[in-house]
């Protein structure tokens, strides 16, 4: 069924397709991705949850593990650090630069507390993974229910 009777023209169409059209335009002329963007904050992570803790992938390729700093608080996790630009660059002019440099921070809600004195982190081929055990005492508990 129509919305608009034969002869009428659907009033968004024409504007919708207008808002498209300069969206397209935008991320073309800004080097964006468009819809198919999928992380808009640095590092990009990957983050697995299971009842015994999470697990979480951070990639940060170019970046020394020197300059990077993990802390954890209760049910957040901190992930800082710098990226220095390459050391080549100083004697010339850019042509195109797309790849960032400097410093960054991100801070995950994690969706439990974690046991700080047990996290460990490692790091391989520009993908520091952290392992962020559950306490114990914060895991759910089966309780036995017994008769009166």
């Amino acid at each position: 069924m129509a919305i608009f009777g034969p002869g009428s023209q659907d009033p968004w169409g024409d504007a919708l397709g207008a808002l498209r059209r300069i969206q397209d335009e935008m991320n073309r002329t800004l080097g964006g991705a468009g819809a198919r963007a999928v992380a808009t904050e640095y590092p990009p992570v990957n983050i697995w949850r299971g009842e015994n803790g999470v697990i979480v992938a951070a990639e940060m390729p170019g970046v020394s593990i020197d300059n990077v700093e993990v802390v954890v608080h209760q049910n957040t996790l901190t992930i800082k650090g710098r990226k220095d630009a390459d050391a080549d660059a100083g004697a010339v002019s850019f042509h195109r630069r797309e790849r960032a440099t400097g410093s960054f921070a991100r801070t995950i809600s994690l969706p439990f507390n974690v046991d700080a004195g047990q996290v460990k982190a490692t790091a391989e081929a520009g993908i520091v993974s952290i392992e962020l055990p559950r306490p114990e005492a914060d895991k759910p508990r089966r309780i036995q229910i017994t008769t009166a």
